[in-house]
């Protein structure tokens, strides 16, 4: 144990802890985040008995003070900040020559929540690829956008940088660079194929030769490369046209692209090839989702399912 000292346990944590934020180079908001963590765990250590300190806390009341929190019904991912906070501390005592050992460090970690991704059906992506007014160019523009965004699905800023030399007509596919500037084959179906022409027959040269978005597939304004923020508003106003609620981000038409996919009998691993996920693990949170929605269709179809039963 660490012998009292005069100082209050506040102030020698407080103490401590700004001068591994001078050392390590945290933010303010990281250095208040860790010590109003420390505060919390401190007012529970505080109040058992017997009664302990930040600095002389064993594994059994650390361990308590995360079974606390569980009991408390907080969310996962605050456990596991206030957890690191304390990895953090203890670590810092260490270095200090105030512990000898770091209570934190073996007791167990939750894993954490895997939020399935939201996605909209393939009735909500037949309204929306409707929306835009073809009768315009921009809206060809758009139209052919979203196509290839659900048809392929690409990443946004995949989709706002494609040049015209990584259409490959002959393959039907889009040669695209993602993370990491891994290439990736990705094709594209019948009806892009069909946008894609339309908007190349109608998309306007660049007026000032060599110009940074000669080649670029989709320029916005003024000819220069579309943003992703602007494509986010253009298909927010696309959604709210087609009257999609909650309305979607462009991030959604990915995980649709997935999920629809896997809907209709997808290889999994093709699917990986298709996102360009470096692992097989990123992938797997969409057959969550399949699955979810298989069980929702057993229900409300099946004879014997939930919705079905006599009450």
């Amino acid at each position: 144990m660490v012998a009292s000292s005069s100082i209050t346990i506040d102030a020698r944590v407080e103490g401590l802890m700004q001068r591994q934020a001078m050392l390590k180079g945290w933010s303010r908001q990281t250095l208040a985040s860790y010590l109003s963590d420390l505060t919390k765990t401190t007012q529970f250590l505080t109040q058992q008995t017997p009664p302990y300190t930040l600095l002389d806390a064993d594994r059994e009341a650390l361990m308590g003070y995360l079974m606390h929190l569980t009991t408390e019904g907080l969310k996962r991912a605050t456990i596991s900040r206030r957890r690191s906070a304390l990895s953090v501390w203890f670590t810092l005592l260490m270095e200090e020559g105030l512990r000898e050992d770091n209570p934190i460090r073996n007791l167990p970690r939750l894993r954490p929540e895997r939020r399935l991704p939201q996605s909209i059906s393939e009735e909500q992506v037949e309204q929306l690829l409707a929306a835009p007014d073809t009768e315009d160019v921009r809206g060809v523009r758009d139209r052919c956008m979203l196509e290839l965004m659900y048809g392929s699905g690409l990443r946004v800023s995949e989709l706002v940088t494609l040049r015209l030399g990584q259409v490959d007509r002959t393959l039907g596919a889009l040669r695209i660079i993602g993370k990491g500037d891994k290439e990736r084959l990705v094709p594209f179906g019948k009806e892009a194929e069909y946008w894609l022409i339309r908007w190349l027959e109608v998309r306007p040269s660049p007026s000032i030769k060599g110009s940074s978005s000669s080649g670029i597939l989709f320029p916005g304004n003024k000819q220069r490369p579309m943003t992703r923020q602007n494509f986010w508003l253009r298909l927010r106003d696309y959604a709210r046209k087609a009257a999609i609620n909650p309305l979607p981000s462009p991030h959604k038409l990915r995980h649709a692209f997935a999920t629809h996919l896997l809907n209709h009998g997808a290889d999994l691993r093709a699917v990986q090839q298709l996102l360009g996920h470096a692992n097989i693990t990123t992938t797997e949170i969409y057959t969550h989702v399949a699955q979810a929605r298989l069980s929702q269709l057993v229900d409300r179809i099946h004879p014997l399912g939930g919705e079905n039963l006599p009450s």
